[in-house]
């Protein structure tokens, strides 16, 4: 029998695209025509953090909440509350607490928060043995062929998995069921929180009048140009030729187009699965000063950045590590407005973070990149920076793979 609907209070599932659930009456149905052909989903847990602190203090519940640093740190979550004011991730504290003076702010504590994902998917990964996990709080799914083991279809899978977590853990999970993953990712953010949407063949039609900002790789800076060039919306940059992209954006256009017309070939990669990544050091001799830590941090940062560039990934929460004499660790953590992979914006990350610290000696100095993603879905950098020393440090890659590590040594001014 093909399954058309399926109710999410009790899991009823029939052959019509229904309004109202004929066994409980609720409304809570899934419909769609296409439901139960496809398998490529997106998870995403609602204002994980937030949701998180609220459940455990249930005086909250109706407060605006946000999990971040001191005044002059970001928001690392805000919940749904919070975000009426305005409240988002990775925003100044600052200016958080200027859009919601009354917002109740609380530290991470992600002890707790890595406690909860594991739970979460952990029943995740009983489905399918391909989730590949973007971070503590979302992961993409490929259900295809699961039908018999599991007793139905994808979607039926997840509907019944989605009421799991919630009644196991309190929090609640929004997802997206589509044909890849591109859309598996749209359709999860179209009914948050606790949401359930599906994109099928009339992904190009549902992403037409939407902005370009909403494709991955579509940064601030990037989709100013767009825009200046004409392509405000998706369908812009569908009707466009193909070979015009191109000629504009190089093979970014080439995937411009693609994704204007609801396509993604990348499949769901489990091995992809990895929050973060970091180099680090024990010195032969403890340190003291800047100057000296600086130089044991900039070769770390070019270690770093290398691999993430050649494993196509990048982060914009990054980590610094120090370890003093008497071996307590110190780690500080920094939000960068987009993901970035060079040496040079993980140095000046790390000699940020490292300011405060400085005047007492330590034995070793770590640099990571917490929260890792394919730098496909980064935001592309179009005359920035970032880009600029993307393209020095990408053919300094090439030059060391040729003629041996030693062909290039990067002078101080990279480090800026």
């Amino acid at each position: 029998m093909a399954i058309k609907a399926i109710c999410r209070e009790c899991l009823w599932s029939g052959p019509d695209r229904v309004q109202r659930c004929p066994r409980c009456a609720s409304r809570r149905v899934v419909s769609h025509a296409e439901l139960d052909s496809l398998h490529i989903a997106h998870l995403d847990c609602d204002a994980f953090y937030a949701s998180v602190e609220k459940r455990d203090r249930p005086e909250l519940r109706d407060l605006p909440v946000i999990v971040g640093g001191g005044h002059r740190g970001v928001v690392s979550t805000a919940c749904y509350v919070a975000r009426l004011y305005g409240v988002g991730s990775a925003m100044p504290m600052f200016k958080a607490l200027k859009a919601c003076p009354d917002a109740v702010v609380i530290k991470p504590d992600f002890r707790k928060y890595v406690a909860e994902s594991e739970r979460i998917f952990g029943a995740v990964e009983k489905l399918t043995p391909l989730v590949q996990t973007l971070s503590l709080d979302e992961a993409w799914l490929d259900l295809a062929g699961t039908e018999r083991l599991n007793g139905g279809c994808p979607a039926w899978q997840l509907i019944r998995l989605q009421k799991q977590i919630e009644d196991e853990t309190g929090l609640t999970v929004s997802i997206g069921l589509a044909t890849n993953r591109f859309l598996a990712k749209i359709a999860s953010e179209l009914d948050k929180p606790r949401g359930f949407s599906v994109i099928g063949t009339e992904a190009k039609a549902l992403l037409a009048p939407r902005p370009v900002g909403i494709l991955p790789g579509v940064g601030p800076v990037f989709r100013k140009t767009l825009q200046s060039d004409g392509f405000a919306t998706v369908g812009d940059l569908a009707a466009a030729d193909p070979r015009d992209l191109i000629k504009r954006y190089g093979e970014t256009g080439l995937r411009l187009s693609d994704l204007a017309h609801g396509r993604d070939a990348r499949a769901v990669n489990p091995d992809r699965e990895r929050k973060g990544m970091s180099a680090e050091t024990t010195f032969n001799a403890d340190l003291t000063s800047a100057g000296d830590l600086e130089a044991e941090l900039w070769p770390l940062c070019e270690k770093l950045a290398s691999k993430a560039r050649r494993d196509g990934v990048a982060s914009r929460v990054l980590v610094l590590k120090l370890r003093r004499t008497d071996f307590k660790i110190i780690t500080r953590r920094i939000s960068l407005p987009e993901p970035v992979q060079t040496a040079r914006a993980l140095f000046a990350a790390g000699r940020r973070l490292m300011g405060p610290e400085l005047g007492i000696p330590y034995r070793l100095i770590g640099i990571g990149m917490g929260e890792v993603i394919d730098a496909v879905d980064a935001p592309a950098l179009f005359q920035t920076t970032e880009s600029r020393t993307l393209k020095t440090e990408t053919a300094i890659d090439a030059l060391r793979a040729r003629f041996g590590a030693g062909a290039v040594v990067a002078g101080r001014a990279l480090k800026g």
